[in-house]
């Protein structure tokens, strides 16, 4: 089988610095990173009349004692949660500045060492854009959007800045411990601040996390969309899936059996992430963000799962998959032949939503246009797909990531397209989506992959295919014979050889669907892409996070009544 792999880009993978020594009083895991950040975001909130910036020492100490206890968690977070508690009161003062009245700084000890060719002068050190640490993305990154960059140690420095007038704001990353004395700095000048620590204890060879610097750097006051509850949007966009909803959207009851039973398969489980696509791009390139979601958008967004659950009802009939969302196929529990029809019906229904909704001639034209090149990319994958089967060898990962590249991404594409072109995108913006969404896409699929190591399916698989990358003597004869269907692998020896490496090509593909962001010239659209990117890939909260989450959800009103 020939793949048309020379047209795809593997983004450079994220270094994993698992042999440093962490830092014990941070928690290791982003799940429980982001979890705290929510927890003290919301406190923050409910204790906004008393938590003033700048925060004294005392302010800070104590209020990271309150956090901790209500949050049920060990005290040995107590100084992390003190940084976060600072940062979440100085992060809308911060977002205010404008970027070239910034100051990005970073620690030396991001670099590698004992490869690391940059000399050092007065003011730190001089990247050589050698590309072999973080150092080099972020303050390329920074310089572009106006930021001052400084890769040094040292609060002397940093004050010397701030003196001179031309620095209202900074960034700063480092260890735990020279955060937590930069503190004093913070707030004899007023100057906002927020601060991400180091995930290691080392002085050498440190990481950090990269999604949050990225997230913290690009912060904007110009960006409308940043206080905006994802939860709650992505509930109501779920909301129209209710049979009675969609009768509305459809124009009426179901007429006949194919109707009904189509309807109810848009009803099963699903996450609804491509409809809610559609509405952010929608959302964010209003003018008010707030404004009610028109009945036009809706339609467009329902469009989207017609076409998504289209492709799963043929997928599961040419994969010969029994099971879907834990439950029958619809080719199982109605037959291939009604089955086949009703996936037809919902690609009629799509194309039909998208027609019948309202928009002007151009942006119509625009869609019809984008829902069909992403119908035939789709398909096109698919064939590639079905061609294996028929003869199944080993692939290589482009391979396998190419078929993701066209199986899974244009549906993020079309859905993004669609409200983009409903709310007047222009071409440029819509070849930054594009570019975002490939990415998206693959990072998706990726994800999937991760979490079903089972080997039980029919498809390519990106863990087999590293694994047999990987594998020597008998172990990659045994994988071989996986590929060809002639044996079954063992989870454990396709997670233990190719685990490590999909993790980094995930990282790496949610960094370059992040990296995509910055052409983009409304800051909106920019920061909703940015956060949507942590919505999808969201892992689940393990651990005390779980139980402060939990509770912090539930009893929002009796946790605000607690600390106020």
């Amino acid at each position: 089988m020939q793949m048309p792999i020379q047209i795809l880009s593997v983004p450079k993978a994220i270094p994993i610095m698992a042999s440093r020594k962490p830092q014990e009083n941070i928690p290791q895991t982003r799940a429980e990173r982001e979890s705290l950040k929510r927890f003290i975001a919301d406190y923050v909130a409910a204790n906004s009349s008393r938590l003033v910036a700048p925060l004294v020492l005392d302010e800070l100490r104590l209020g990271s004692e309150e956090v901790v206890r209500l949050a049920g968690i060990d005290p040995i977070y107590t100084d992390y949660a003190a940084v976060l508690l600072s940062n979440e009161v100085w992060r809308e003062q911060l977002a205010t500045v404008p970027y070239e009245r910034r100051l990005l700084l970073l620690p030396k000890c991001l670099r590698i060492e004992d490869k690391c060719p940059a000399p050092f002068d007065d003011f730190g050190l001089l990247c050589k854009q050698c590309g072999l640490c973080t150092i080099q993305d972020l303050q390329e990154e920074a310089e572009k959007l106006g930021y001052a960059v400084l890769v040094a140690e040292g609060s002397a420095l940093v004050m010397a800045l701030i003196q001179t007038g031309k620095i209202d704001a900074i960034v700063g990353v480092s260890c735990l411990s020279v955060l937590e004395k930069a503190v004093p700095y913070m707030e004899s000048a007023a100057i906002p601040g927020i601060a991400i620590p180091l995930l290691q204890d080392d002085c050498k060879d440190t990481g950090i996390d990269i999604e949050w610097v990225w997230d913290v750097i690009h912060l904007s006051g110009e960006d409308q969309t940043r206080r905006m509850d994802l939860d709650s949007l992505r509930r109501e966009v779920q909301s129209w899936f209710e049979p009675a909803a969609l009768d509305v959207i459809f124009g009426g009851p179901a007429m006949g059996e194919t109707e009904r039973i189509s309807r109810e398969w848009l009803t099963r489980a699903g996450k609804r992430w491509r409809p809610f696509l559609s509405v952010c791009a929608w959302k964010a390139l209003q003018s008010d963000t707030e404004a009610p979601i028109p009945d036009s958008l809706k339609k467009l967004a329902v469009a989207m799962e017609c076409f998504h659950k289209a492709s799963l009802i043929h997928d599961d009939i040419e994969d010969d998959d029994a099971e879907r969302y834990g439950e029958s196929a619809l080719h199982v529990e109605y037959g291939v032949p009604v089955a086949l029809n009703c996936g037809d019906l919902l690609v009629g229904e799509g194309y039909r939503l998208i027609a019948t909704s309202g928009a002007p001639p151009e942006a119509m034209s625009r869609m019809m246009r984008a829902a069909s090149v992403g119908h035939r990319q789709l398909c096109m994958g698919q064939g590639a797909e079905l061609t294996w089967m028929r003869n199944p060898k080993p692939l290589s990962s482009l391979e396998v990531l190419e078929i993701f590249r066209q199986k899974t991404a244009p549906a993020f594409e079309v859905s993004l397209h669609v409200g983009a072109a409903l709310a007047g995108a222009d071409d440029e913006l819509m070849q930054v989506l594009s570019k975002y969404s490939d990415a998206l896409g693959i990072a998706y699929q990726i994800r999937d992959d991760i979490e079903d190591m089972s080997m039980s399916d029919t498809r390519p698989s990106l863990p087999l295919a590293i694994a047999y990358e990987k594998a020597k003597g008998e172990r990659k004869a045994v994988l071989e014979r996986v590929w060809t269907r002639h044996a079954q692998a063992s989870p454990l020896m396709v997670s233990e050889l190719s685990e490590t490496r999909c993790r980094e090509l995930l990282e790496a593909y949610k960094e370059e669907a992040i990296r995509s962001l910055p052409a983009l010239d409304n800051p909106s659209l920019k920061g909703l892409l940015r956060r949507v990117v942590g919505k999808i890939f969201q892992v689940e909260i393990k651990g005390w996070c779980r139980e402060f989450e939990t509770r912090n959800a539930a009893n929002r009103a009796p946790v605000a009544e607690a600390v106020g």
